[in-house]
């Protein structure tokens, strides 16, 4: 397994994590994304923080966004969009290379859609590769036939 590497202190905030669990986890597929959102969340003292982060991929139940900072495990965080916000917890933070990535588990009743908040440069993998394979099955279709 591949450690992070975690610089200034990080004990707080538990940063670990394996990322075959984490997907393991996951109810649904995550869409690839790219956008600028701004996100709020309180610390531990009850002071109220912002920032940007950039959002790297989402699901109806969570969400990956990378910061230039950590935030704690269980830290209740909001991601602001032009329809509305997404309310949220975070899973895990783990520093890779460029940034923090943390993993957001969205509140129950706080649930994404691409109805109400479509990020620019959204990926669905699945459809892709749904349409790769149809696309493939035509070909070999079409040689067997002929």
């Amino acid at each position: 397994m591949n450690r992070a590497r975690q610089p200034g202190p990080s004990k707080d905030f538990n940063t670990r994590a394996d990322s075959r669990g984490m997907l393991q986890e996951r109810s649904e597929a995550r869409m690839l994304c790219a956008e600028i959102v701004k996100i709020r969340w309180i610390d531990k003292s009850g002071r109220g923080h912002k920032s940007t982060a950039i959002l790297e991929d989402i699901s109806a139940s969570g969400a990956c966004i990378q910061l230039d900072a950590p935030l704690p495990v269980s830290t209740s965080v909001r991601i602001k969009h032009p329809k509305g916000e997404l309310n949220g917890n975070v899973r895990y933070c783990v520093y890779r290379d460029i940034g923090y990535f943390v993993g957001l588990q969205f509140e129950p009743d706080s649930k994404w859609s691409r109805r109400d908040f479509q990020p620019q440069h959204l990926l669905d993998l699945h459809r892709l590769l749904g349409r790769a394979i149809r696309s493939a099955a035509r070909r070999v279709q079409k040689t067997t036939v002929q």
